[in-house]
């Protein structure tokens, strides 16, 4: 599983960054971006899930992911 955020629909809040910080971080721009490079830690699924349930904008994605 990976995260990504949509830069065209992120505006900004910082959400994704407060909920998850293991998960993602700021970019020098003040947007959502992901911390990680590669594959999302089992460990870190969870708050990544909550980022995402969180984005007013929906800009967050959880790509390969297994129901």
């Amino acid at each position: 599983m990976r995260v990504t955020v949509d830069r065209d629909r992120c505006v900004g809040h910082g959400l994704c960054y407060m909920i998850a910080p293991d998960v993602f971080t700021d970019d020098e721009d003040g947007y959502g971006r992901p911390a990680l490079d590669g594959e999302l830690p089992s460990e870190l699924v969870t708050s990544a899930r909550r980022a995402v349930g969180s984005c007013p904008e929906q800009a967050i994605a959880i790509t390969g992911e297994v129901d």
